[in-house]
């Protein structure tokens, strides 16, 4: 979706809702494509005391394994984001200023960018994941294993026996 902006710029509108639908299904990441099904963004742009302005709720679902426990899990996830709209920039690293060229935005490159940069570094099924036995492999989400516990460092045996 491309919105223009041109109106809001010169003063004609004072303001543009908007919604729409992204498909990011062939978007790969780490060997898979999580998101299976459209994400859907909404907002509005605000022309106010010569400042335009661009709120933005954007909604996904991402579906993926645990990287601690490898259970498939699916995620919800809300992102609302704001920034000042401009034609120019003095500084081109400016935070919290989107640069519009031609007085439009192409609305499924922001939403797509927006998402990919709020991609946690692991993606958990739950926050307090255990993950697997490192020995047995068991999903410790499910309950302790029978694993021994106290395993001794073969490069430390030696330093063990000594110490007996």
């Amino acid at each position: 979706m491309l919105l223009h902006l041109q109106s809001l710029f010169v003063g004609d509108q004072k303001s543009l809702p908007f919604e729409t639908t992204c498909d990011l299904s062939s978007l790969e990441i780490s060997d898979s494509r999580p998101f299976r099904r459209p994400v859907t963004a909404q907002g509005e742009v605000v022309s106010a005391a010569g400042i335009v302005t661009l709120r933005l709720s954007i909604c996904s679902t991402y579906e993926g394994d645990c990287d601690r426990c490898m259970t498939p899990f699916s995620r919800e996830d809300r992102l609302h984001v704001e920034y000042t709209l401009v034609t120019s920039l003095n500084n081109e690293e400016s935070d919290g200023y989107l640069l519009v060229e031609n007085f439009t935005l192409p609305l499924d490159e922001l939403v797509e960018t927006e998402v990919l940069l709020a991609l946690p570094s692991k993606n958990l099924c739950r926050k307090d994941c255990r993950g697997l036995c490192a020995l047995c492999g068991k999903n410790l989400n499910e309950g302790d294993c029978d694993c021994q516990k106290q395993t001794v460092d073969p490069r430390l045996e030696k330093l063990r026996q000594l110490l007996e």
